[in-house]
């Protein structure tokens, strides 16, 4: 497998047509409610347009790119990933998944601190060779051409990457879409596979007869998020193509569709940065991957739940979007090792908290490692 190098650049063209393009929308008319319950607000919109425009420092390029990154090709498709070794010599390898609308860059905070605890106050032990792919059809790996790649053909191309690295076990972390994806590696390669952490524990929730006052307060959540916040996957999973023609000609439509999710699913208490935000948007739009990444939901929406045989760790976050209790998760992670809730954060468990997110990979992949 060749491994070529690989930096993100940003054209001073790409930039100048942003901007004109941002200054050129045609707004629609003010929301008729006083909350988020129709969308992002008018006002917020205009405002986060006018920042990615006039303020925004386009340095997301120079942010990724100060990490080593990496493309090779995989069963005929471009994979791009951020590969971090450890000075450590027994560090433990470890491949993150992102999800949707996220990126590779929601792990830069915490691959410092993953891959040389040392240097920030941690014992060397848990150390991690980091791998950091992009999903297929996001960021900076290739657009599939062809139908077929869902999570179960990500992990295989995964579990290809870690294998010709020279990784012949190492674990598995994600959240999102990256739980799917890590979930999966654990049953497509489960000699390889020590251990699967997660972020996002989706389960189907309920079903027992002494439900504590946790689990239904949590399956109340999910009912409002199925009636009220679920549109976009319904979309994403039904009509990507449609989508994509709106998403990828309109600079605003793009930053709305995604920060609206960032401000929906994050815990206020995580105080996500603006620039954080603009930066994921700026993702997606730079790579013009709109269209590409809601494939991912045609492809596998069905299969996000599917049964996980491998040694496994669930992180449950109290703002995120499903949130089960132990003997629920346990339904489906049959042989769960690691059960913990945090007292803060949401979606973006790596951005939000970085902190308690090294904490929780570091604490579960002791006992697998």
């Amino acid at each position: 497998m060749t491994v070529e190098q690989f930096e993100v650049t940003v054209s001073d063209a790409e930039i100048a047509d942003l901007r004109d393009r941002l200054r050129r929308t045609r707004w629609p008319e003010r929301e008729p409610v006083a909350d988020r319950s129709q969308g992002l607000p008018l006002d917020e919109a205009q405002e986060l347009c006018r920042s990615w425009a006039e303020d925004y420092d386009f340095g997301f390029a120079a942010r990724v790119n100060a990490f080593p990154q990496f493309r090779t090709t995989i069963d005929g498709l471009g994979v791009h990933f951020l590969h971090v070794r450890s000075p450590e010599p027994d560090a433990f390898p470890l491949v993150l998944t992102h999800g949707w609308p996220g990126s590779v860059l929601e792990f830069l905070e915490v691959l410092g601190p993953l891959t040389d605890p040392r240097a920030h106050g941690g014992d060397p032990a848990d150390a991690f060779h980091v791998v950091a792919p992009s999903l297929p059809g996001y960021g900076w790996s290739d657009k599939p051409s062809s139908t077929g790649w869902g999570v179960e053909r990500t992990a295989r191309a995964w579990d290809a990457v870690m294998v010709s690295l020279g990784y012949p076990r190492y674990g598995a972390q994600g959240g999102d879409w990256g739980s799917a994806v890590s979930g999966a590696l654990g049953e497509v390669a489960p000699d390889r596979v020590a251990g699967v952490h997660v972020n996002l524990g989706s389960v189907a929730l309920g079903g027992f007869d002494d439900p504590t006052q946790a689990e239904r307060a949590a399956a109340q959540a999910e009912q409002e998020f199925a009636r009220t916040g679920r549109g976009y996957s319904a979309l994403q999973a039904t009509r990507p193509q449609t989508l994509g023609y709106a998403l990828t000609d309109s600079a605003a439509g793009q930053a709305a569709w995604i920060a609206e999710k960032y401000l929906a699913w994050s815990d206020e208490a995580s105080a996500l940065s603006r620039q954080a935000i603009l930066d994921e948007i700026s993702v997606y739009w730079f790579t013009a991957s709109a269209t590409s990444s809601a494939r991912l939901y045609w492809e596998s929406f069905a299969h996000f739940r599917d049964p996980v045989h491998a040694p496994s760790g669930l992180s449950v976050y109290p703002h995120d979007l499903t949130r089960p209790s132990r003997r629920e998760a346990e339904r489906r992670f049959t042989d769960l090792r690691w059960y913990a809730e945090l007292p803060h954060g949401g979606h973006f468990a790596a951005l939000e908290q970085p902190v308690s997110f090294v904490e929780q990979v570091r604490g579960f992949f002791r006992l697998v490692r």
